[in-house]
């Protein structure tokens, strides 16, 4: 018989909000640092280019965005959803703080 133990649930739901909290907090800081990177590299590359020193293929750059935005939408459910329903408590309480944490990141 399946058992429900709010305590558990409880502690399940806060410690998750408190990890997915900090993990939100450093991710929004590392996804900026990211960012700037990514501009930099763009913006050095198109330098580069100008001056006859690189050549880059733009076109295959934005088709390899595009073909992944195609695998993304082939509308089949993933794999990973089971696992996910399975963990529910503790994913909650972490995608609550993870967001509140991004936020005010």
């Amino acid at each position: 018989m399946f058992e429900l133990n709010p305590q558990q649930l409880g502690l399940e739901f806060g410690s998750g909000a408190v990890i997915g909290g900090i993990i939100g907090f450093a991710a929004k800081k590392v996804a900026k640092l990211v960012a700037v990177i990514v501009g930099l590299e763009l913006a050095l590359f198109k330098f580069l280019e100008s001056r006859g020193i690189l050549t880059v293929d733009w076109e295959q750059l934005t088709a390899g965005l595009v073909k992944a935005s195609r695998e993304a939408a082939s509308g089949a459910p993933p794999s990973w959803l089971n696992t996910i329903l399975s963990t529910l408590s503790i994913s909650a309480g972490f995608t609550g703080g993870f967001l509140l944490g991004f936020r005010r990141g």
